[in-house]
């Protein structure tokens, strides 16, 4: 006998356990009547489904098994994809000694290939001493059928040299090959081999030669061949039908969908398929709704569908719905649909949901396991995902690449390579999950090098390395790997656009993208959020209005590009035109409007968007829940907030920061304090939001403490705490921190030089100032708006308005801060006229103002008396700027009044405010009643004053000068008795100088500076000079 076809005996996976001689009664007879009788017995219960039993007869009987008996169980195996049963009855084959012909072999290697083993499959068909047609096509299909294509074009242009004719099954089973390669011209090729053998009529040969046009993208030709076949089956519509759908031809497949003379749940599902593949998730939900009212019932492929869609929509509630009729259907128990269920709860956010899900399941195969690791890992759960796949009863190579990615994310950079080096095997997906791993740390050269060691880069690997280099700002690299790329997919186009776009190279992206063979959605979509990410929101709108197709992510982006650019109102306007469009919102819709609803302070707004989400079932989502409470923290209900975080089923430690900083906001440092040592885990954020915090809160201490305690300092650490010492007024701290930071080899950026230059403004160190400015253009940041802003905003602050005039003048684009800082600076400097005329020019620009534009107007009015003015602008702000007056507006319009002496339309004006007034507007009042000596006034207002501020000695002292310049010294005496039973002290005044580049502090009653005599002899020789000049100083102060 021949031992071609018997499994190699080192491979235990194909010989089974020896099988167990089972005794069988039988009756008394002549041997062939048994025989006879067991072989109609073995092929009964194997045609019935009891396989069991089946095995029984086959394992008695022995010798006496019949040739065809085999037959009949190698084909019941294959029916039903069972694996190890028909590894027993090839091993019985082999044990008896059976002389196996080529119809058994064919039967065999199909069983294998049905079952997914191609490796011994090949190797059986290799050993098959005649190779007949029927084997050839056995093995060429099941290639094509596993998405071997390229391997199986190989046996077929075999087959052909070996002088076997293709038959019309073996075109059919090869040209799904072509299909999967994409490879038209090969497809074509094979095309015209069909017609030379007159295949063209069969219609499976039609159907398989639709489905390869189709799948490479040529539908008019997939459309030829589909018209040309004369006895269609609903397969070969389907095929048609999913061809248009797949390709994003989607009305022209609902056109023929319509049109099929019959339907079954196989075109259902390929319509459901095609738009969800698309990207139409609403359609897709409508087209199942409609299939069920059409008497169709759903199966476990429609399931697995429709469920995906879901979870792409983030449409938890409609998932969940889903869910009821899986368990009316009965198919809860199947596996496949378990694992869309799973997955669609883990992208939902809804991971207790799913893991529940998965405990429950009484058949758990690989995929469902690797479903729930990936929820995990979505999650942002890697300690369980890693938990899971270490309980895993057996792995695929799927398994290892989700938890490599899972690392990834969270930027565990050495276990992600432990594991990749431990895997038994790895596939393209592993090497270029590993490749996102160092790209997405920033990693770029470790990420190239491992990207040289592969054998064969695909596309994915391409794409990846390119976008790798584009999103780390190396854009000549990604250049020239896009350039040498074998070829350009959609994926290496996009980018190169979204790499532009991210380094604000918005000229060139939009140059990629006109010269795109071809755009899809995400085109569109990643230069309307380059656009809006830079500022440019008004062509991120013209792009928005020229989008081919719309759908849900589209609208997010625009959305989101508004609330990011502080344009709240716009951002809700667009978020009401996309539902009335039809499109539901999902987590990111959401997430965005809140944002919105945060930046404007609506609260209102805020809890109807709250409302809708709990309708649409999101309320469990974490990004959602995140939030909802940095909404209600930034609108001023922080236990709203608090409530939603408490309710959260799943927190991340995003979650407890934004928690965190919502109480640092309001001022509740112990509770943020409580919620900060209770986190399960914290991140650098989490630290560097509590130092913020503090420092918020006047806490400048405790926020150098925690960040001297921390174990590590990135530069945003270093920011937060230059920024609390400059936010302080302790600047001298915050210029010392920032030499530290460099000298620790930390690089300053954007931010770190925003908050020096605001430490020389409040110091008035304009020669510190000046180096931060030298050392901003060694950076590369000169030409960074919000640097350039604060720039303008320093030299002003530190008296030289010209200095700051000629940065502004500058500026190759300006922003709202660069224009407030120009206003301000110009006000600081009492130059009305000019800040004036700024903001004219300012409104002949595309930029708006905001509530500091006015503040700065209404201070200019302020310090050139310019009452007209100051109310015109005032009365514009709500009517023709939609700007809602601020306690510091109400403050400049009451000091403008004051100064001018309009002090009873100033105090009419404080009584009509519809919010209560603090002690800053009513200080400037009293100070107003000091300037034109109103007593009666300014005893009611210190009285509020001394009601609101108790302790703020500034009152008394106002109210003191007005009774010393009225000379009503027992009154006078009256104030200072009570700030002496109060224990309120006056805090001295402080003044300073730079000299040398160093700034000198002097405090009134300090008698021991540097060089005290020459000091204040000079300051002596300055007084009799000044009194030589006729100047009378005004000695009537309670000072």
């Amino acid at each position: 006998m021949s031992n071609l076809l018997k499994p190699k005996k080192n491979k235990s996976v194909l010989f089974p356990q020896p099988m167990l001689k089972i005794p069988i009664k039988r009756r008394e007879t002549t041997a062939n009547a048994v025989i006879v009788e067991g072989n109609y017995s073995m092929r009964m219960t194997s045609r019935d489904g009891r396989l069991t039993e089946a095995l029984r007869f086959l394992n008695a009987m022995n010798e006496s098994v019949a040739y065809s008996d085999y037959g009949y169980l190698l084909r019941w195996c294959i029916n039903n994809k069972a694996l190890p049963a028909g590894k027993l009855v090839h091993a019985h084959i082999i044990q008896r000694g059976f002389e196996i012909d080529t119809f058994l072999a064919t039967e065999i290697v199909t069983l294998y290939l049905k079952c997914g083993n191609l490796v011994d499959a090949r190797r059986i068909f290799d050993q098959i001493p005649e190779q007949n047609v029927v084997s050839w096509t056995a093995m060429i299909a099941g290639y094509a059928r596993h998405g071997f294509g390229r391997e199986a074009l190989a046996l077929f242009f075999q087959m052909q040299q070996m002088g076997i004719q293709p038959n019309q099954f073996t075109f059919a089973g090869v040209l799904p090959a072509c299909g999967t390669l994409g490879s038209l011209e090969q497809g074509k090729e094979i095309h015209q081999e069909i017609i030379r053998n007159g295949f063209e009529s069969h219609v499976f040969v039609g159907t398989a030669l639709v489905n390869m046009y189709a799948k490479c993208g040529s539908l008019e030709n997939a459309r030829h061949v589909f018209d040309k076949i004369h006895q269609r089956n609903v397969v070969t519509w389907t095929t048609m039908v999913a061809g248009y759908a797949h390709n994003g031809h989607a009305d022209e497949a609902l056109e023929l969908f319509d049109s099929m003379p019959e339907r079954n749940v196989v075109s259902w599902n390929a319509m459901i398929a095609g738009y969800a593949h698309n990207g139409y998730g609403e359609e897709a939900l409508r087209l199942f709704h409609r299939m069920q009212l059409d008497g169709v019932k759903p199966n476990s492929k429609t399931f697995s569908c429709v469920l995906p869609v879901c979870a792409s929509m983030g449409s938890l509630q409609q998932g969940r719905k889903v869910h009821e009729e899986i368990i009316a259907s009965g198919l809860q128990s199947d596996v496949f649909v378990g694992s869309a269920l799973v997955d669609m709860y883990a992208k939902c956010g809804d991971i207790y949901s799913a893991r529940n899900l998965f405990d429950k399941m009484q058949s758990q195969d690989m995929v469902l396991w690797n479903a729930m690791i990936a929820g995990y890992v979505q999650n942002g759960h890697v300690d369980e995902a890693v938990e899971l796949f270490e309980k895993m009863p057996e792995r695929n190579v799927t398994s290892w690449n989700i938890v490599i990615a899972g690392y990834a994310q969270k930027g565990y950079i050495a276990e992600a390579v432990k594991l990749f080096q431990k895997m038994p095997e790895r596939d393209v997906v592993s090497w270029n999950g590993m490749i996102a791993v160092y790209v997405q740390n920033g990693l770029v050269e470790e990420a190239m090098d491992m990207f040289l060691k592969m054998s064969e880069p695909n596309e994915v690997t391409w794409s990846t390395m390119i976008a790798g280099y584009a999103q780390n700002g190396f854009l000549t690299n990604a250049l020239k790997l896009f350039n040498e790329m074998p070829e350009k997919n959609l994926a290496s186009w996009n980018s190169m656009i979204a790499g532009y776009a991210q380094n604000g190279y918005m000229d060139e992206a939009l140059k990629f993208f006109m010269t795109m063979p071809k755009q899809n959605l995400v085109s569109w979509t990643t230069m309307i959020v380059g656009y809006a990410q830079n500022g440019h929101i008004d062509e991120a709108l013209k792009f928005f209005q020229k989008t081919p197709q719309r759908d849900v992510v589209s609208w997010n982006a625009i959305i989101a590009g508004y609330a990011q650019n502080g344009h709240g109102e716009e951002a809700l306007k667009f978020f009401c035109q996309m539902q009335m469009a039809g499109l539901k919102a999902n987590s990111k819709t959401f997430a965005s409007v809140l944002s919105a609803c945060a930046s404007l302070t609506c609260l209102e707004q805020g809890q109807s968007i709250h409302e809708d989400i709990i309708r649409s079932g999101f309320q469990s989502d974490v990004c959602v829940g995140n939030a909802l409470i940095d909404m209600y923290a930034k609108c001023g209900n922080i236990e709203h907030g608090r409530a939603v975080f408490d309710k959260m089923k799943q927190r991340d430690v995003i979650s407890w920061n934004v928690m965190i900083a919502g109480y640092q906001q309001k001022g509740h440092v112990d509770e943020a304090l409580d919620l900060f040592q209770k986190m399960p885990e914290r991140d650098i954020i989490s630290i560097n939001t509590m130092i913020a915090g503090y420092a918020q809160n006047g806490f400048v201490n405790d926020a150098s403490k925690l960040f001297q305690e921390m174990p590590e300092q990135n530069v945003v650490s270093w920011n937060t705490m230059i920024a609390a010492y400059a936010r302080n007024g302790l600047g001298e701290e915050a210029l010392k921190l920032c030499k530290q930071m460099q000298l620790e080899g930390v690089k300053p950026n954007l931010q770190t030089f925003a908050s020096i230059l605001s430490a020389c403004a409040n110091l008035a160190s304009m020669a510190q100032g000046k180096e931060i400015h030298e050392q901003i253009i060694r950076s590369g940041y000169h030409s960074d708006v919000f640097v350039v802003s604060a720039l303008v905003d320093m030299y002003a602050k530190c008296g030289s308005i010209e200095n700051a005039r000629f940065v502004f003048d500058g500026m190759d684009e300006r922003n709202v801060v660069s224009w407030n800082a120009m206003i301000v600076g110009y006000a600081l400097h009492g130059c009305s006229r000019e800040g004036l005329d700024i903001f004219e020019q300012m409104q002949r620009t595309n930029v708006k103002p905001d509530k500091v534009t006015l503040v700065g107007i209404l201070s200019a009015c302020c310090h050139a008396g310019l009452v007209d003015v100051g109310w015109q602008y005032f009365d514009q702000m709500s009517q023709y700027y939609r700007i809602t007056p601020t306690m510091e507006h109400y403050g400049c319009m009451v000091d403008l009044l004051g100064r001018a002496g309009h002090l009873d339309e100033a105090k009419d004006l404080i009584n009509k405010m519809p919010i209560k007034p603090d002690a800053t507007v009513w200080g400037c009042l009293l100070g107003a009643c000091r300037i034109h000596n109103n007593i009666e006034l300014g005893e009611l207002v210190a009285e509020c004053l001394f009601d609101l501020d108790p302790d703020n000695a500034a009152h008394y002292v106002l109210l003191s000068n007005i009774y010393a310049a009225s000379r009503r010294w027992d009154s006078l005496e009256k104030v200072r008795k009570i700030m002496k039973d109060k224990m309120i002290q006056k805090k001295p005044g402080c003044s300073w100088i730079e000299v040398n580049g160093q700034v000198h502090s002097f405090i009134s009653g300090n008698r021991s500076p540097p060089e005290e005599e020459r000091i204040y002899g000079k300051l002596d020789t300055l007084s009799r000079q000044m009194k030589s000049s006729g100047y009378v100083p005004d000695m009537i102060s309670a000072e």
